[in-house]
């Protein structure tokens, strides 16, 4: 028996089969062969059609079932995870009405920061455990205002992962952790956020009715099956928001256990049981895939949206024909510090660790006489890390300390001058293990479904395969970090 998980990016669908009994991955693969493009019609917008993420799903399906060889009537569970805080929307026959808003889109900043003095700092930071911010519920409100007639025609509004559980089964749900990601709901009440709906003009039906994150939330139709060849009547029965399932994929589901991802936005991710929020709402807390109002476990994001997109851009612009490893060689060639090189990676729109501010990247301290691409490749990973090491800061002043990491190898963490800086600047270790979100979300569907127990045993084959310490260049590292965040401060003022 197999078990199914899909990761909807906002580059790449990937999707992994795994062996439910031993939890040995069978398959996996992306689609499409390029980054799927982000429309930007506005500077600051970002959005993407959700027809063209199932076209992809399906396309992916049919050649990841053909290639392996895979008899589908075996796979007996679907487990979906996605990029977080994107909106959309769709009419009474289910169809899109508009490109999703996704996530790095930052249209809707000065909508949540009016919605959070609507609202009040206390209901925000005591209930909602943030500010409407730039996410999902603020990116409604900014179509409400702003386009009407599209707004007068939704029926329901989902999240990406949404989106795609719907073109498989027919039926338009979400789940808590949904609903908490898009500031929707209140954690006093454990319901729906009444207030933030008044203060927003939205009506409660628009939402659709949340389901636990692992459970039997639909199952495949006969359309579906015949689109994507896998057979009717799978339950899909695991989905969650991209950094939350990170987290479950690395077995992060209690207090103090920390993960870390670090594709096209970098993020650090820790659990904790303790409701709380951030004075600023730079470090945002959402309900966990394992949350419950009687054991409660959230999830403290910090999100870096210039990560991954960082080093593409580098290697697209400047480093022609050069592969992702040949830029890790040349970055590990340069000396810790870059010989003076920094770089901030605040190109990808509003950062919420800089209280939404949209500053842009900055190169500094080039000089042409000296410098090469790899002291940009350098420069470039280091600038990453001390952007991580920024936000592990904010973390820190809430309580959370942070003594071992758990990641993938995969994207960044492939970067040894990336791992490294960041192992020595915050004093972790970083553990490593051969997972991702897709493989993630496969074993969440199959605990959804019932062929787990519990997570322990969805674990069980979940095997480490690096480990990174602090090493004896640990000052060398916190000195160019310190002159980092030195020169940082001009671009804060």
């Amino acid at each position: 028996m197999y078990s199914l998980g899909y990761d909807i990016g906002s580059s790449f669908i990937k999707c992994s089969i795994i062996e439910i009994e031993t939890g040995k991955l069978i398959a996996a693969g992306s689609y499409p062969d390029t980054e799927m493009t982000i429309d930007s019609p506005h500077p600051g917008w970002a959005e993407q059609h959700p027809d063209m993420w199932w076209q992809n799903v399906v396309a992916l399906t049919k050649k990841l079932l053909h290639d392996s060889k895979i008899e589908s009537k075996n796979i007996k569970s679907i487990g979906i995870s996605y990029q977080m805080h994107g909106l959309v929307c769709v009419d009474k026959n289910g169809k899109p009405l508009r490109p999703a808003i996704i996530w790095c889109d930052s249209r809707a900043v000065s909508i949540g920061e009016e919605g959070y003095k609507a609202l009040g700092k206390e209901y925000c930071d005591n209930n909602l455990l943030n500010s409407p911010g730039n996410f999902t519920a603020s990116k409604l409100r900014w179509v409400q205002q702003n386009e009407p007639d599209i707004y007068k025609s939704i029926f329901k509004i989902m999240l990406p992962g949404d989106y795609i559980a719907y073109k498989l089964t027919g039926d338009i749900v979400t789940t808590v952790s949904g609903l908490s990601e898009g500031i929707f709901y209140d954690f006093r009440s454990n319901t729906v956020s009444q207030k933030l709906l008044e203060a927003y003009n939205i009506r409660e039906e628009l939402l659709p009715p949340a389901f636990s994150t692992f459970s039997v939330q639909g199952t495949v139709t006969q359309e579906a099956a015949k689109e994507t060849d896998l057979p009717a009547g799978i339950p899909v029965s695991y989905r969650a928001g991209d950094q939350p399932n990170n987290a479950f994929s690395l077995n992060v589901l209690n207090p103090g256990e920390i993960a870390a991802t670090a594709g096209t936005s970098g993020v650090v991710y820790g659990v904790t049981d303790a409701i709380l929020s951030d004075r600023f709402s730079r470090v945002n807390l959402f309900a966990h895939v394992n949350h419950s109002p009687q054991e409660p476990r959230l999830g403290v994001l910090l999100c870096i949206n210039g990560t991954g997109i960082s080093n593409s851009w580098l290697r697209k612009t400047a480093g022609t024909n050069k592969t992702y490893d040949e830029i890790n060689s040349l970055a590990e060639k340069v000396p810790i510090g870059s010989q003076g090189v920094r770089i901030y990676p605040f190109g990808n729109g509003a950062e919420r660790m800089l209280k939404n501010a949209t500053i842009g990247a900055h190169i500094m301290n080039l000089d042409f006489n000296r410098h090469t691409f790899g002291h940009l490749a350098r420069a470039t990973h280091e600038g990453v890390a001390f952007s991580f090491k920024y936000g592990i800061e904010i973390m820190n002043e809430m309580g959370l300390n942070i003594s071992v990491i758990r990641a993938g190898k995969a994207n960044m963490f492939l970067s040894p001058v990336f791992r490294e800086t960041l192992a020595n600047i915050t004093n972790a270790f970083i553990e490593l293990y051969n997972t991702d979100g897709a493989q993630g979300s496969a074993r969440g569907a199959a605990l959804g479904a019932g062929f787990y127990r519990s997570p322990k045993d969805a674990f069980q084959s979940l095997a480490k395969v690096g480990e990174v310490s602090p090493s004896k260049e640990q000052e060398k590292a916190n000195e160019a970090y310190s002159s980092w965040k030195e020169q940082f401060q001009i671009f804060l003022k």
